[in-house]
C-alpha cells in the first residue's frame, strides 16, 4: 500500500505521496479551472460567492469541488456556520495554484508586450497620500522614458490593499501591514508618514473659532473610512487618549467622492489625508468648496511602505516604477528635511 503523510513546516504543509509524482494529477484530469476555483473558494469562503465569481451556478461550482477530491484523492474543503473553509489539502493545492495562476498571467503578459512593442503594464495600489506625492511624479517620469508602459493603480485603504497583493491582483503596494495579517508574507520598505487633516464646508461653523479644539468635534456629523482602517483608528484613539466622547453621528464610506459630496452638503467633518486635501480644497468646483479645519492637535498615520509579496519576482516593468517612487521617496524626503 501507498503511504501518504504530512510534513508540516513553516512554509505550510507538504503532501507527499509515492502516488504524487510530475504530472500525476494533469494525467488525473485537474484542470485551469479546477485551479481557478479552489483559489476564489479561499479568497471567498462560500461556494455560492466563488461560484458568481466565476459565472457558474453553486451545483457546478459543487460537483467541481467534488471533481477535485476524486483527482486529488483527499477532502478540500469543510463546511461551517458561515460558508466553508479549507482543509490543509485544500489550503496546500491553493498555494501552488496561486503561483500557477500568477505564472499564467504574467506568461500572458510578457507575450502581449512582446506582439504589441509596448513598454509592459504595472499594477499597482497605494494609500492616498503617496498616490498624490510620489506615485504621479514617479508615472510622468517613467512614462517619459518609457512611453509605451500601462499603469494600472488602484487608491483604497491597507486592509484592502495588502489582501488584494496577497491575491496577486497588484504588483507592489504603498500602504502598510494590517496587524492581522502575518508579516513574513511580506517584504516592506519604509518610505513615509502619511499626515491626515479635517475637512469642512467653507461656511462651517466651527471656522469662525478660528482653531478648533477636540471638545468642538464630537457633536458634528463625521464621514469615516470603514471601521478597522488606519486613519480612522487613529481619530478614535486621539479621542479615547483624550477622554473626549467619540462622535455619534458617523458615515462610513472608502469612497473619496462621497466623502465631500456630503462635507460639502452639511456641516459634516472628516479625516483625509493632507496631501489630498490640499489638491482638493479651493478647486473651482464642488468638491473645491470645502476647506481644511485648523485644529490644536496633530493627526499623523502609521508610516507607510512599499511592499512586495515576499517570493514573488516582480516583472521589469513593475520593478521601474518601484523603484522610481522610492527615489522619488528619498527626494521628498531630503526636501523636506532642508532648513
Amino acid at each position: 500500500m501507498e503511504k501518504i503523510y504530512n510534513d508540516y513546516s513553516s512554509e505550510g504543509i507538504e503532501i507527499h505521496s509515492d502516488s504524487f509524482r510530475d504530472d500525476t494529477l494533469l494525467r488525473a484530469g485537474l484542470k485551469l479551472n479546477h485551479l481557478r476555483m479552489i483559489v476564489t473558494i479561499e479568497d471567498h469562503a462560500q461556494i455560492s460567492a466563488a461560484a458568481e465569481s466565476m459565472n457558474m451556478s453553486q451545483p457546478a461550482a459543487s460537483r467541481m469541488l467534488s471533481e477535485m477530491e476524486s483527482i486529488v484523492k483527499s477532502p478540500l474543503y469543510e463546511r461551517v456556520a458561515r460558508g466553508v473553509v479549507l482543509t490543509p489539502f485544500g489550503l496546500a493545492l491553493a498555494k501552488r495554484a496561486r503561483k500557477i495562476l500568477l505564472e499564467l498571467r504574467e506568461a500572458s503578459r510578457e507575450i502581449g508586450e512582446l506582439r504589441t512593442g509596448k513598454g509592459g503594464s504595472v499594477f499597482l495600489g497605494a494609500v492616498t497620500a503617496p498616490a498624490i506625492s510620489l506615485v504621479v511624479p514617479a508615472i510622468q517620469r517613467v512614462t517619459r522614458a518609457y512611453p509605451g508602459i500601462e499603469i494600472n493603480i488602484e487608491v483604497e485603504n491597507s486592509n484592502v490593499l495588502a489582501r488584494e497583493l496577497l491575491a496577486a491582483r497588484h504588483d507592489f503596494i504603498i500602504s502598510r501591514i494590517p496587524d492581522e495579517l502575518n508579516p513574513r508574507l511580506f517584504t516592506s520598505h519604509e518610505i513615509g508618514v502619511e499626515k491626515a487633516c479635517l475637512v469642512v464646508r467653507n461656511g462651517h461653523p466651527l471656522l469662525e473659532k478660528g482653531v478648533a479644539s477636540l471638545e468642538d468635534l464630537p457633536g458634528y456629523d463625521w464621514v469615516f473610512q470603514p471601521p478597522g482602517t488606519m486613519l480612522r483608528r487613529k481619530v478614535e484613539d486621539i479621542f479615547i487618549t483624550a477622554g473626549v466622547p467619540l462622535p455619534e453621528n458617523i458615515i462610513n464610506t472608502s469612497s473619496l467622492l462621497l466623502t465631500l459630496a456630503v462635507v460639502c452638503r452639511t456641516d459634516a467633518i472628516a479625516p483625509i489625508a493632507l496631501d489630498m486635501a490640499q489638491f482638493i480644497c479651493g478647486q473651482s468646483s464642488k468638491a473645491g468648496e470645502s476647506c481644511i479645519l485648523p485644529i490644536d492637535f496633530e493627526l499623523e498615520v502609521k508610516p507607510y511602505s512599499l511592499i512586495t509579496a515576499r517570493e514573488r519576482a516582480m516583472p521589469p516593468s513593475a520593478r521601474l516604477l518601484h523603484d522610481m517612487i522610492l527615489e522619488e521617496s528619498r527626494n521628498l524626503l531630503l526636501h523636506d528635511s532642508r532648513p
